[in-house]
């Protein structure tokens, strides 16, 4: 039998066991206290938080580009439409190494330096998981040629793409414009109109003409897909789609076969025509020329192209209809005419003898007429009828500038004509205040007796003389020149002037 050992306190032993078990027993509580207070944190108090990063590293919206709305003529010729085009394109978060991958492309796809520099310099600003282009107007060949290929080339795909297309090229290119790439002035000015989260997948935008004042109605509204993606940030699946608003179509006042008619009579002359409708203000006709075909710009026209076109003696980059300045000269006569009746300078038994020239009183100054040797006897209708020009100096004269030039801003010289393209200039009817402030000169009597004839300081462009002819005819109601007929909208045309 065992004896116990005496100098062992087995009571002592026990009490401290227990007390140690008991220090154990509330570390471990205390422990487990903290990791639920936690788990409580995360899980309940900070749920939504976290689970709003969560969703952010795991679905990413993917932008899709709207249809661009198409443009027709009156008769529902189109001038400007989208054809299907094919690209290859990227996702950069779903490529392992980009570079690589544009090096490997370059004999699939004939892709150049000029490709890899436009393709890095969309990338900087697009946002992500956007597909990029790497190389546009693919040929039926290189479709070909990367479809054999695709499986080496994750991330990367063959798109249709919608592109826009002038089918009658340069003989609408001053009314119609075109749509270009996006650059980065573009980019800064949706920014500042609160914009730019409409064109995340969208490529052009429109530069000149309708397809630029009318930009947002033509564009549409910009859908997206809601995509789940893995660590790596490569697309698993599809969680939700709404689908893009395509742009409205659009009808101009144009009537494309009178355009290309008076194309054609001004083949090879620089020279600017605009035929409207008095009644309404529409706009049936304007052509400039030279012109050019919008259809290089579309794509990004090469600097070789530009530079021609810039550099060209007969300036087709200019809308002459509607920026080019000129002395509206004997136009202008009904007008000083209609301007002296209506305030009492001359009456319809106002007469004058025409010897061939004008002198202005008290001095030795002399204003030729057109016909050398003058109209002879002249009044109101005999001057309109021969278009003499003494009988509109001595008008201009008893006018004076000041009344002149009130009456000529009735008729709209001066002034924007508020026509639906911005490429416009207001032209200059001149003034006191105006030479003044231009040439530090006062106005001499001498100045004002060109005006009458339309001549000396006075400019005009194509576009404000047809408006002033149109209120003539109107007998002084305001007919605003303009280009849209109608826009589509739910299937239904809604006119000019209640469009949105």
């Amino acid at each position: 039998m065992k004896r116990q050992n005496s100098f062992r306190d087995y009571t002592a032993e026990s009490a401290l066991f227990v007390r140690r078990a008991l220090v154990a027993f509330l570390g471990i509580l205390l422990l487990t206290g903290v990791l639920i207070a936690n788990l409580y944190n995360l899980q309940i108090l900070r749920f939504t938080d976290y689970q709003t990063r969560s969703n952010e590293n795991r679905i990413k919206l993917v932008p899709i580009a709207p249809s661009r709305g198409i443009i027709y003529d009156r008769n529902g010729i189109p001038l400007a439409l989208n054809r299907t085009i094919y690209q290859i394109e990227m996702m950069p978060e779903k490529v392992d190494n980009v570079q690589q991958t544009l090096d490997a492309l370059r004999s699939v796809v004939d892709l150049n330096d000029d490709d890899i520099a436009a393709f890095k310099k969309e990338r900087a600003r697009s946002h992500r998981f956007t597909s990029i282009p790497v190389k546009t107007n693919l040929t039926e060949v290189q479709v070909a040629r990367f479809a054999v290929n695709q499986y080496r080339f994750p991330g990367v795909e063959v798109k249709g793409y919608k592109r826009r297309y002038y089918p009658y090229g340069s003989a609408l290119t001053h009314v119609i414009g075109y749509v270009s790439k996006i650059n980065d002035k573009d980019v800064e000015r949706l920014d500042r109109e609160n914009k730019l989260a409409n064109y995340a997948a969208t490529h052009d935008i429109g530069k000149l003409g309708i397809e630029r004042y009318y930009e947002d109605i033509l564009h549409g509204q910009t859908g997206y897909e809601e995509v789940e993606v893995n660590n790596r940030g490569r697309v698993i699946r599809q969680l939700k789609e709404v689908p893009p608003q395509a742009g409205h179509d659009i009808y101009l006042t144009l009537d494309l076969k009178l355009q290309q008619y008076i194309e054609t009579l001004l083949a090879g002359s620089r020279a600017a025509v605009i035929v409207t409708d008095p009644r309404t203000g529409g706009v049936l006709s304007l052509v400039s020329m030279p012109s050019y075909d919008p259809n290089l710009f579309v794509d990004g026209i090469s600097s070789k192209d530009y530079s021609g076109l810039l550099n060209d003696p007969n300036t087709p980059l200019v809308n002459r209809a509607t920026q080019g300045v000129y002395p509206p000269a004997s136009t202008v006569k009904p007008y000083v005419a209609v301007s002296a009746l209506s305030a009492g300078v001359i009456t319809r038994n106002t007469s004058l003898f025409d010897p061939g020239w004008w002198q202005l009183p008290g001095s030795e100054k002399r204003y030729r007429d057109w016909k050398k040797w003058g109209h002879g006897h002249l009044n109101i209708t005999k001057s309109l009828e021969e278009s003499a020009d003494t009988f509109f100096y001595q008008v201009a004269y008893d006018m004076g500038i000041d009344r002149l030039s009130e009456w000529m801003g009735k008729f709209g010289y001066g002034h924007y004509t508020g026509i639906d393209l911005a490429e416009e200039r207001s032209g200059n009817m001149p003034t006191r205040e105006w030479k003044q402030k231009r040439f530090k000169k006062p106005w001499y009597q001498g100045d004002t007796i060109p005006v009458g004839i339309g001549q000396g300081y006075w400019t005009a462009t194509p576009i404000q003389m047809s408006k002033a002819l149109m209120i003539l005819i109107n007998d002084g109601v305001v007919k605003v020149p303009h280009l849209l007929m109608s826009t589509a909208e739910n299937g239904k045309q809604v006119p000019w002037g209640t469009a949105a």
